[in-house]
């Protein structure tokens, strides 16, 4: 049996693989490498070294889209993954000051408002799409965004880690694919040709919860049946451009009105409108908005042809900014994420916080990601605290 006090907080001689290099995955190397360093004078030759094993080619899960205009050389941005998040606990708050000092980090105090489609018609006095004020996300609740793109703060995070390697387009096979019996507690790993990835003392997988259903399949994962109490639906994200000299839609013209930055949308397939050049430090982009669709929509229409998509997305936008041919997008483009929004399972939504993060400590095998939590970019940090906690206390 292993003894768990003798090798408490000792993290210098471990070798841990994280798979995904999302923000679970950079906010769980970057608390490792605190917990190393907060010891009594570490020293490079004997640190922990962690290895993240990422399938894409980038990490973060803050993803951003650009074009550049060859005439103004200016660009449309899109952040068509989360657009923002929120810092409600005092650790997560303590967590991203660095970067709110250097102005990576921005809070964004946006006006938000409610839009309800109206019918499009030929008539040029047409109704416009009933607008509500809603609120003013304010200082005392901010929410915030990375500067000057969504996929800043995944780099800048990545590029300060000092003990981790970050080994991209690697697909790491299933733990149960290979036979390979365990030594002194450690787990081989293989990527999916069969070739080995090394031994180690934890594997923390902070995939979408999907993707974990593979790659626990028939291992012997104490937590096994905890992993498909939440699911993640889809969201198929629409975005627009428009050229610098080219009028915009009333609907997004703000000044008949106060303005808005965030719309709720109502009685239509769309979630969300974000107009991304009024964010803070993007005043020299090009027109560009973002939409979001609704997750139960994009769910059924998950595995549809994505132009079909396209085009259904573009004709609700249509209905809800009320474009005609002079001032209709010049850009237009759409992504489908398969997993976006966390729904727990109905016999467990008393447990508000979440799973939490599904710790195996016989095998050293821990089961993370904002799934795991809420669901949001805070909750990335909340399972990458609990599964180092797991970690430095074994």
């Amino acid at each position: 049996m292993t003894n768990h006090s003798s090798q408490s907080t000792d993290l210098t001689s471990l070798n841990i693989a994280v798979i995904g290099g999302g923000l679970t995955g950079l906010f769980t190397a970057t608390l490792l490498e605190r917990a190393f360093n907060q010891g009594q004078n570490p020293q490079p030759s004997c640190s922990p070294h962690i290895t993240i094993f990422e399938k894409s080619r980038s990490v973060g899960r803050l993803a951003t889209r650009y074009r550049t205009d060859s005439t103004t050389g200016k660009n449309w941005q899109w952040a068509f993954g989360a657009q923002f998040f929120t810092a409600k606990t005092a650790p997560f708050q303590q967590f991203i000051r660095p970067w709110l000092k250097t102005g990576l980090l921005q809070p964004w105090c946006a006006q938000v408002v409610t839009l309800s489609p109206a019918p499009v018609t030929s008539d040029e006095n047409e109704t416009l799409s009933n607008i509500e004020h809603k609120e003013q996300w304010s200082t005392q609740q901010p929410r915030y965004i990375s500067t000057p793109k969504m996929t800043a703060w995944g780099r800048v995070l990545a590029d300060e880690l000092t003990q981790t390697t970050i080994k991209f387009q690697t697909r790491v096979a299933p733990l149960a694919q290979y036979t390979q019996p365990e030594v002194g507690n450690q787990t081989e790993l293989f990527d999916d040709t069969g070739t080995s990835l090394g031994w180690f003392d934890w594997v923390i997988c902070t995939a979408p919860n999907t993707q974990v259903v593979e790659l626990m399949a028939n291992s012997t994962f104490e937590r096994q049946a905890d992993i498909t109490k939440s699911r993640m639906l889809a969201c198929y994200t629409l975005m627009l451009g428009w050229d610098k000299e080219q009028p915009l839609p009333k609907a997004l013209d703000n000044q008949p009105m106060a303005g808005w930055d965030v719309a709720y949308v109502k009685d239509s397939i769309l979630d969300r409108v974000f107009i991304e050049h009024q964010k803070p430090v993007h005043h020299e982009l090009l027109p560009s908005v973002t939409i979001h669709a609704r997750n139960d929509w994009s769910e059924a229409h998950v595995d549809d042809d994505i132009d079909t998509v396209k085009a259904q997305l573009l004709e609700a936008a249509q209905q809800l900014l009320h474009w005609n041919q002079s001032n209709a997008p010049s850009q237009i483009d759409c992504h489908r994420w398969r997993y976006a929004a966390t729904v727990i399972d109905a016999h467990d939504k008393d447990n508000h916080e979440g799973l939490g993060a599904l710790i195996d400590r016989q095998h050293r095998w821990i089961v993370s990601g904002d799934w795991c939590g809420q669901g949001n970019i805070e909750s990335c940090y909340q399972m990458a605290k609990e599964a180092v906690t797991a970690i430095v206390s074994y």
